[in-house]
């Protein structure tokens, strides 16, 4: 069933809906587990922004990479590592998709070609690179579509990256998840050229701006800019203008945007203004919605269920995949 002006069927229209309701769950879930001292270390949630990272991720090909960041657990989700996997890397268990190693912030799964998150502030960007570099060497039409903040395009990483992927032509889908904030510096107070296509458009890359809270926009944007990657084999970059509804970690204050203002961006949520445009269309119910959502929190009580049950890395084990210097020159 389609409607006349949307062009997708009923079940890929669930399937869009449910992957942001996943995230939405998982991430709500490790605020409370994060509460009660079930998960450690540094926590950066993704509500508010699930349009984006659903949306650029379906218009993805199997074998794909992926590059992102610290926020990285809607990414993941979405890209296919399992979420007992994930959260069980939260508490810091053997059974993690980094073997406990990483937590939060390193979620890393070879087997779905993710290849992030990255702790530090536009880290991922050259590693992007690197991986794109190795699949036109290989002759491989393939995309690494790469994540970062807009306060990453403020790091010389970025214009480094820039620089070469567009020299080489390497097939990079930069993809800028735009919250205006960084960690807690307005756009305006960081950059001097607030339009962030422009900064991009100067190393010579087509670029592209997309609604961030919608989905569909999203999912239209990353699309146009994959084939150009995979057509061309050059990169692309794409601002997705978006908004977290939560501060930048979990021991951010939060005292440098207005509370008025973070309200006003929730009336625009990507989740129920999707669910609602569903209902208007006659595709959705809200009694569908309820089961779906009920299904997902299934899911990551099941998935918490998992990591509790999970298993600490045995101490001697604790050097494991660690090398001295020493190590390092007998293994070259």
């Amino acid at each position: 069933m389609t409607a006349p002006d949307f062009p997708y069927d009923k079940t890929f229209a669930v399937e869009l809906l449910t992957d942001m309701l996943r995230i939405r769950r998982f991430e709500e879930k490790a605020a409370e587990l994060y509460g009660a001292q079930k998960i450690r270390g540094f926590l950066h949630l993704y509500v508010g922004e699930e349009a984006v990272a659903v949306g650029a991720l379906h218009a993805l090909s199997p074998g794909d990479a992926v590059v992102a960041t610290y926020r990285e657990h809607g990414h993941a989700l979405v890209h296919g590592v399992p979420m007992n996997a994930i959260m069980a890397e939260m508490f810091g268990k053997r059974e993690g998709c980094s073997r406990g190693r990483g937590g939060s912030m390193h979620l890393f799964d070879a087997a779905t070609r993710f290849y992030g998150g990255n702790a530090i502030v536009a880290g991922g960007l050259p590693l992007a690179a690197g991986l794109a570099m190795a699949d036109k060497m290989q002759g491989k039409r393939r995309v690494t579509a790469c994540f970062f903040g807009e306060g990453a395009m403020a790091e010389g990483a970025f214009h480094e990256t820039m620089n070469l992927a567009s020299l080489w032509q390497l097939p990079v889908l930069f993809c800028c998840e735009n919250n205006l904030y960084a960690m807690g510096t307005a756009l305006s107070r960081s950059e001097s050229q607030t339009d962030l296509c422009v900064k991009a458009a100067s190393f010579d890359v087509p670029t592209l701006k997309a609604d961030g809270m919608d989905v569909i926009a999203s999912l239209h944007a990353a699309r146009s800019g994959a084939a150009h990657v995979r057509t061309t084999g050059g990169p692309f970059f794409i601002e997705f203008q978006t908004y977290r509804f939560r501060a930048h970690s979990m021991f951010d204050p939060e005292l440098y945007r207005d509370k008025a203002e973070v309200e006003s961006w929730k009336e625009r949520g990507p989740i129920h203004t999707f669910s609602a445009r569903l209902k208007a269309l006659q595709l959705f119910s809200e009694e569908e919605f309820l089961r779906i959502d009920d299904r997902v929190m299934s899911e990551v009580d099941a998935a918490v269920t998992f990591a509790e049950a999970g298993t600490w890395e045995a101490p001697e084990d604790l050097l494991r995949d660690v090398l001295t210097p020493a190590q390092t020159e007998e293994a070259s």
